[in-house]
């Protein structure tokens, strides 16, 4: 993977310059110039988004987020001490330190149950759709707790009562062949989680991809978690150094949130 930007970054950077610039509607030269990007590359991105249903175009040379999306959107990135280019910039240099793995910034969803949404990315030159998955998805769809390295950190650190309605949930019919079925085997896996302070998931979201996070804690609350993703065939198993690294970062975006983070 190179050290450029992807599509899904800069359709994700125009996605959030809408909630960053706040008010009903904006000009292309408006979006162009808070995400930094050119005016030909803005265009293209809203013109695909109007087609897909992620953007609208109330009237002319005027854009907005498409309702459903808007709503979602104003939620994951309500994150204030998480949503600039100094948290950015721990997700990317994890990516380097980490020979290209893609990175993703989860918060817990303030809204619509116990779950999870992405409120930043750094996946470099690389594509989503190797995920099977769009900048939409990644903004808009909320994923239950009990799937992935990024979903067990985060429910590791809830309260029981909390635990137990997540075990109670189905799980999800796309989850990868690596997913716990057991509840009290995943019971058990959050109890390393606490010890370790970090999880590793073995083609529990996916099939293909191995996974590491570590979680970020505000006041000794669980936040959210900060989640590598790498091919299984290039990450077998999580090294140290991976590990290392991705509970490094979740501790520099936990003081970033003015929180802490556990020992471990």
């Amino acid at each position: 993977m190179g050290t450029g930007t992807s599509h899904a970054e800069r359709v994700f950077r125009v996605q959030r310059a809408f909630v960053d610039l706040g008010g009903p509607d904006h000009s292309l030269s408006e979006l162009a110039e808070t995400t930094g990007l050119d005016d030909s590359t803005v265009s293209r991105i809203l013109q695909s988004g109007i087609y897909s249903g992620t953007f609208a175009r109330p009237r002319r040379g005027r854009y907005q987020l498409a309702r459903a999306v808007s709503e979602l959107a104003f939620q994951a990135l309500s994150h204030d001490g998480l949503s600039g280019d100094e948290a950015h910039a721990v997700l990317q240099q994890l990516r380097l330190a980490t020979d290209g793995g893609m990175v993703f910034l989860y918060m817990k969803a303030p809204f619509g149950g116990i779950n999870r949404q992405c409120i930043d990315m750094a996946v470099g030159d690389s594509d989503l759709v190797e995920l099977g998955m769009t900048p939409r998805d990644v903004l808009s769809v909320t994923r239950s707790l009990r799937t992935g390295a990024s979903g067990r950190t985060i429910l590791a650190y809830l309260p029981p009562v909390l635990q137990q309605r997540v075990f109670d949930e189905p799980v999800p019919e796309e989850a990868g062949p690596g997913v716990y079925q057991d509840n009290d085997e995943l019971r058990d896996s959050l109890a390393d989680i606490r010890d370790q302070g970090y999880a590793v998931g073995y083609q529990e979201c996916m099939s293909g991809w191995n996974s590491c996070a570590a979680p970020i804690m505000w006041d000794s609350s669980i936040m959210g978690a900060v989640l590598l993703l790498r091919p299984a065939q290039l990450m077998p198993h999580a090294p140290q150094k991976v590990i290392d690294a991705t509970k490094h970062a979740a501790a520099r975006l936990s003081r970033l949130g003015g929180g802490d983070w556990p020992a471990g």
